[in-house]
């Protein structure tokens, strides 16, 4: 987190550890507006790497899950990267913001996804960074979102996966009512006060909480390599292509897709219990053996957690599914906001 940004959040009450904010001093009341009214939430805890040079979409196009050359300058795509086995190593939201390729992906995970994927770059002319601190991101969601993000940056895209940019930034457009902000830091305190106006400053995990309800899952050091691309629904919500050429782990994301049902699939589920990612799942069907894993997870406004977990398919359809133990506390299962292929 970038210190001039840490000092001006932490006058506005904010609660920080690490490069989390965790809140602003009321953590209910945040749940509370995160629900039912519009927030904005810091993003330094997400972490961004930034490619750029001649062959950054040729290289890009072999290592990842989405097709990086269908990435114009005023598209979005939610991408994966994979290991040879097809196990997701990490994933992002991605655009481009000048001559950069952006990845967002969770900020622990960055070092050794920018590490392996360097690895691979050999003589092409790309270049890769950590450029987390490069921008300050926030994030804006609510029934206001739209008009405080216009009135804060100027550029606000017509339609989802898109994005704008503007002297202040860029806008990326991730759903019908929310906005990632990518701002430079000498604009970040007035684009924070125009925000301020109409939005209510909430911790990362109000954030959380949003993102996970609208099923898109986030990989993380606790879950990496543990779930193909399918399994936690990455091309349900577009960020896989399976038309494009070959890339770490293809052929068994492509088997997983053609060959056979896929047995384990993401859900969204609410459990009376504290959650977190890593968190194995049980059923009465699979005796002494987990049936799922914890996704993601984050407090739920009306108490309790909200997670996003992956389980077998016949399990979530037959059993009830316990987190951590047999008789540990039971999960009831949400729709998720879209549909699943068949």
């Amino acid at each position: 987190m970038i210190d001039s940004w840490k000092t001006l959040l932490q006058s506005q009450g904010a609660t920080i550890e690490g490069s989390t904010v965790l809140h602003y001093g009321d953590p209910a009341a945040e749940r509370a507006a995160g629900a039912t009214g519009t927030i904005v939430a810091d993003l330094s805890q997400l972490g961004v790497i930034a490619f750029r040079g001649d062959d950054t979409a040729t290289f890009l196009q072999g290592q990842l899950t989405n097709d990086v050359r269908s990435l114009h300058a005023d598209s979005v795509q939610w991408n994966g990267y994979c290991s040879p086995k097809g196990r997701l190593l990490g994933n992002f939201l991605m655009w481009r913001q000048g001559e950069d390729y952006c990845l967002q992906l969770s900020g622990d995970i960055l070092p050794g996804v920018l590490k392996r994927l360097s690895m691979f770059i050999l003589r092409a002319r790309v270049q890769g960074r950590d450029a987390s601190d490069e921008t300050v991101r926030l994030v804006v969601a609510g029934p206001q979102a739209e008009t405080a993000v216009r009135a804060a940056m100027g550029a606000v895209p017509d339609a989802a996966m898109r994005s704008a940019a503007s002297e202040t930034g860029q806008v990326i457009r991730v759903g019908a009512d929310k906005f990632v902000l990518s701002v430079a830091p000498e604009r970040a305190a007035a684009v924070w006060q125009a925000l301020r106006q109409s939005a209510t400053p909430v911790g990362a995990p109000v954030w959380d909480w949003l993102r996970l309800n609208a099923g898109i899952p986030m990989i993380v050091a606790a879950t990496q390599e543990q779930f193909v691309p399918q399994m936690v629904n990455l091309e349900a919500i577009g960020g896989v292509s399976f038309q494009k050429g070959c890339y770490p782990g293809q052929e068994i994301v492509a088997r997983s897709q053609y060959l056979g049902k896929l047995k384990r699939r993401m859900f969204l589920a609410h459990v009376d219990a504290e959650a977190a990612p890593g968190d194995s799942l049980y059923s009465a069907d699979i005796e002494g053996q987990a049936t799922g894993t914890v996704v993601n997870a984050a407090p739920a406004p009306t108490g309790g957690f909200d997670v996003l977990a992956v389980a077998q398919v016949e399990s979530a359809a037959t059993q009830t599914l316990h987190l951590k133990a047999a008789d540990g506390a039971a999960l009831a299962l949400k729709p998720l906001p879209y549909a699943l292929p068949d």
